[in-house]
């Protein structure tokens, strides 16, 4: 799983900064859920370009 997410990282990075054409925008989302059951930690990864948008959950 580390490996998908470098891999999907460093494609990222490459496509932000215009390596392969037009640059895309990278996001990154990151939330803190507190319930009864414990602390639960989330966020996602993406890239947009045009009407294409690409994300990860974590």
């Amino acid at each position: 799983m580390t490996r998908v997410l470098m891999c999907l990282g460093i494609a990222a990075l490459l496509a932000a900064c215009g390596a392969d054409g037009e640059p895309v925008r990278p996001s990154l989302n990151a939330g803190l859920g507190i319930s009864g059951s414990g602390v639960h930690v989330g966020g996602a990864i993406g890239v947009r370009k045009g009407p294409v948008s690409v994300s990860v959950g974590l």
